[in-house]
């Protein structure tokens, strides 16, 4: 299962994403929820460095399957609008396949 914890701050800001493990949906090669989750969530690490120029820290493991994102300060309008669609990809994924391949979390940090 891919599980993805999504932090925000009390007041509703993003803060930062980690994503980790592999959904298990099919082969390695041939997992297309694997596939998806991974260009939606470096899809969006990318865009919002490269077209929102938002200050970020990114760590990755791939034999793990992890990606962490931590934002350094606050999103521009842009940067909340690539969250929220990368999150808006995200849960149709887990509601197209199920649960049982990708868990979506929000946490308050």
């Amino acid at each position: 299962m891919t599980k993805i914890v999504i932090e925000k701050s009390k007041a509703g800001e993003y803060k930062g994403f980690t994503c980790k493990g592999h959904a298990g949906y099919a082969s390695k090669g041939s997992d297309i929820v694997c596939a998806s989750v991974s260009v939606l969530v470096i899809n969006a690490i990318n865009s919002m460095e490269k077209l929102a120029k938002e200050n970020m820290s990114v760590d990755a493991d791939e034999k793990a399957g992890m990606i962490r994102c931590k934002l350094n300060g606050p999103l521009s309008e842009r940067g909340k609008l690539l969250m929220d669609s990368m999150i808006l990809g995200l849960s149709e994924i887990a509601s197209q396949y199920g649960r049982r391949y990708l868990a979506i979390k929000f946490k308050e940090v």
